[in-house]
């Protein structure tokens, strides 16, 4: 499909939702290029993600 990317997570989360009935969502967020070997390092994943956590903390709080 010519998407380069590599996910492992929200796949799991998503088996167990279905498995146990659930819903699940997963929003994900671009830290590396592999092609490139480009890379954020720790300190800037640890950091730099807030906005993407606070859109996950308030669409599931929407969902509930």
């Amino acid at each position: 499909m010519g998407v380069l990317g590599v996910e492992m997570e929200a796949a799991a989360l998503y088996m167990n939702a279905a498995a146990a009935g659930k819903r699940a969502l997963a929003i994900c967020t671009v830290s590396d290029h592999i092609l490139r070997g480009e890379a954020l390092d720790a300190d800037a994943r640890q950091n730099s993600f807030t906005d993407m956590m606070q859109l996950a903390l308030r669409t599931a709080k929407r969902l509930d």
